[in-house]
């Protein structure tokens, strides 16, 4: 389960050089760290991007993107898009699940959007499409729940 943890020094960070310039990302997730990393930026209007570059080790053995992935990848976007509902408490993801649509390869700059469909008080509903080059990767919903942290 990623966690969506906003507060103290786990909230997101900006990135101020390379390629990511102008992005945030958080560092408070090992599995995050070492399988991304994955970037998200606030759009002018108000919408979330979410975005990574495909490298050798997200590729399956036939040299596409391997779904592990972008499913780690969607569960980041989870937190991604809902940042601002859920700011200022810690979550967990509840349920996730998505189609594949297509393929992507090294090299690729790997893309989602989406929107909160429900923010209730204790669950926030999301959707998202991810992407490359235009063409869908895998649509996603899930299920994000708000949690009391754990001493």
């Amino acid at each position: 389960m990623a966690d969506g943890t906003e507060t103290g020094s786990s909230g997101p960070r900006l990135i101020t050089d390379g390629e990511w310039a102008g992005w945030r990302s958080w560092t408070s997730d090992p599995f995050e760290n070492q399988s991304g990393p994955y970037y998200f930026k606030e759009e002018a209007d108000g919408s979330v991007r979410s975005a990574f570059r495909a490298e050798q080790k997200h590729m399956n053995g036939g040299g596409f993107m391997h779904g592990g992935c972008m499913l780690t990848f969607a569960d980041f976007c989870l937190f991604s898009i809902a940042h601002r509902v859920l700011e200022g408490g810690h979550s967990v993801t509840v349920s996730l699940g998505g189609e594949f649509l297509g393929p992507a390869h090294v090299g690729d700059l790997i893309e989602c959007t989406g929107e909160v469909t429900k923010a209730g008080k204790s669950m926030v509903f999301i959707r998202g499409l991810i992407q490359t080059g235009g063409n869908p990767m895998m649509s996603f919903s899930g299920v994000v729940k708000r949690v009391a942290r754990r001493l």
